[in-house]
């Protein structure tokens, strides 16, 4: 299994318009082979001293997959490349760290 983490600055005030986009995508990521977990997350505000929080414009994109063929298949998917251009004008930068359970 593979774990990925992806973590997405946004445009200010662009967080809500990128998560609708990702909101479209993820249902057609869901259907890939090898997919078993695929979604965005954002900070929760808590008391918890140790937590380090993205930021207002960070999203987390939490994704799990069979295997790292399965991954890259998702990378090149149709869908993954319509999404890129559609939400582009969202993002500033994306850190992508890829996993493995130890």
């Amino acid at each position: 299994m593979i774990h990925v983490l992806a973590q997405v600055e946004t445009v200010a005030g662009q967080r809500e318009n990128f998560l609708a986009e990702f909101s479209k995508v993820r249902p057609l990521v869901h259907k890939e082979a090898g997919c078993i977990e695929y979604t965005a997350t954002i900070d929760v505000a808590t008391d918890i001293g140790a937590q380090k929080l993205l930021g207002e414009q960070a999203v987390m994109i939490v994704e799990k997959w069979e295997s790292l063929d399965h991954l890259k298949a998702h990378l090149v998917a149709p869908h993954m490349a319509d999404y890129r251009i559609r939400v582009k004008p969202f993002v500033l930068s994306v850190t992508l760290r890829v996993l493995s359970p130890a």
